[in-house]
Parts: structure tokens; sequence; C-alpha cells
């Protein structure tokens, strides 16, 4: 049954009274205001202004929107996360519900790389990446956030250095450790390509700072600190392992063969480069870095061949 007016005035006032304020000035405010539209509402004009390309070839529009599209699902999966992070009593429904709808984002991110590999022609690409150079996809901030909020640092530690690295290491040295730094650095020298010393500049403290935020309250841990009978619920372990599967599988070989194919032409003497100049081979393919988020939810067999087969 909906709400008489006069409750509804009473909810308001009791609304307005709770902060110090009166009704009668809010209402009389309504009458001047103007009805919301949609595209004030979702600022589509400002939305839509965003997309500067950088030469005239149409095609590199595409390229602009599908990425800007991904770092907006990437705000959403962020968003997600953050509820489950905050969430002082969790139970196994809410949890499997959040990482079920995480992993649904996760699947659109999967299936759209169509729209770049059967929809923007390659001959384009070749010709307008190279006014991309250094950048790279590499450099987005908001993907390694997610991987920062899912699990523990330790799992994203490359796995030469993992013997190495516990909660006592500091964490601007771990930064300097994960799978991802193997994309444009020399471990043996130290060196650093610009494409790797660009993103920090810009990201490594924000890195540190989220890191830490999320040291206690990213997704594994949140797990693990379930009572026994919830982290045993089949469903919460199965939306588990679907989102791991999801996220550091399905979607990076979809990457992957996207970039084997725009770079390489899908020929195996082609070894091409990334735009930014990464090795994005050994960065980009699971069974090289093998980045698992929540481990104890594998079988030994499963993580020793974790995307070996692809």
């Amino acid at each position: 049954m909906e709400p008489t007016r006069e409750e509804l005035l009473n909810k308001l006032e009791a609304k307005y009274s709770a902060i110090g304020q009166d009704l009668d000035t809010h209402l009389e405010g309504l009458l001047y205001s103007e009805p919301i539209t949609y595209w004030d509402y979702i600022k589509t004009d400002a939305l839509l202004s965003l997309q500067i390309q950088r030469t005239e070839l149409p095609d590199e529009m595409v390229f602009i929107m599908y990425h800007q599209v991904n770092e907006l699902l990437f705000k959403m999966i962020l968003w997600e996360i953050e509820q489950i992070a905050e969430c002082d009593e969790i139970c196994a429904s809410f949890f499997s519900e959040k990482l079920m709808r995480i992993s649904r984002y996760f699947d659109m991110l999967t299936s759209s790389f169509t729209i770049m590999q059967d929809g923007m022609d390659r001959e384009q690409y070749l010709k307008f990446r190279m006014t991309l150079t250094p950048a790279s996809g590499f450099q987005s901030a908001q993907y390694r956030m997610i991987e920062f909020a899912s699990t523990d640092l330790i799992n994203l530690i490359d796995a030469r250095f993992r013997d190495n690295i516990d909660r006592n290491t500091p964490y601007e040295h771990a930064i300097d450790h994960l799978y991802w730094q193997a994309a444009g650095k020399d471990f043996k020298t130290g060196e650093k390509s610009y494409l790797l010393t660009a993103f920090e500049e810009r990201y490594k403290q924000d890195f540190i700072d989220f890191t830490q935020k999320y040291n206690t309250t990213n997704l594994y841990a949140k797990f693990k600190q379930l009572p026994q009978d919830v982290k045993e619920d089949p469903k919460l372990i199965k939306a588990m392992r679907h989102y791991d599967y999801t996220v550091n599988i399905t979607w990076v070989i979809a990457h992957y063969n996207a970039a084997k194919y725009y770079i390489t032409g899908n020929n195996p003497e082609n070894k091409g480069e990334a735009t930014g100049g990464s090795d994005w081979v050994k960065y980009m393919h699971p069974k090289y870095q093998r980045r698992i988020f929540f481990p104890e939810l594998w079988s030994e067999d499963e993580l020793k061949n974790w995307g070996k087969d692809l």
C-alpha cells in the first residue's frame, strides 16, 4: 500500500528536521526547479564530447569508445567490490549475488572483444596505433585496482619472487615485483620502460594507498574471514571460482587473442610489439604469470596447470 500524502509529508518533515532543515523551504524550491530529463541525468552531451581522435581514420573512433566503455564497466565492478568490502556481516547469498553480478560485467567485457576483432579494420588500426605510442591499455589504473581489491597482494606478485615477499614487505617494494611489471621491466638490471615509469609516476602512490585500504577487506580476505559453514556454501564457492576463472582465464584469453590478431595478424612468424613496447605475450597469457585470486578454492592439479591448455 502506497503512503498517503500526509504520511509522505510527515516523513519529509522528519528527514529534514534531522539535519536542521526547514521542510517548507525545500518544498518552495520545488516550485522553481525544472523537471529532470534523461540527457541531464546521464550527462549525455558531456559523455559524447569525450571522443577525440588523433587521426582521420574512421575506426579509431571505435577503438576510443570501446576502451571508454571498458573503463565505465571497470568503475561498475569496483563499485560492487566496495559494497562487499564495507559490509561488516556478509551472508553467503549476498556475497554470491555480488560476485555473480561482477562476473556478468566481465562476461560483457569478454564478449565485447568481437567488436574490435570483427568490427574494426586491422589496416586502419596498424596506422592509427602509431599515433598512440607509448600509451597502452596496460595503463588502465582501474583494472589494477580491481586486482588489488580482489585478492591478497601476494597473489599478484610475479611468481618468481613470491617466496621472498610476505605481509611484512613494504608496499612499495611489493608493487615493484607485481606480475605486470614484466611488461616493462628488466628484473636483472631494474631498468624500466617509459610505459612503466609514466604509469607509476601517475598512479604508484594511489596504488599503495589503495592496497593498504583493501589489505584486509579485499574479496579473498573477506572470504577467509567468514565462518567455516558459510565458506563451505556450494553456491558461494561456485561464484568465487566462476569470478576467478572469468577474470583470470576467460577475459584474459579473449584480450590476448584480440591483441594477437591486431599485433601479429595471427601470423606465428610475426612476433609484433604492443603500442607501449610491452612484452605482451608473457604479460598477458595466464600460463606465464598464473594470477589466481582465490588459490585455496582450486585443486593442486588445477593450480599447476592454470592456463596451460589454452
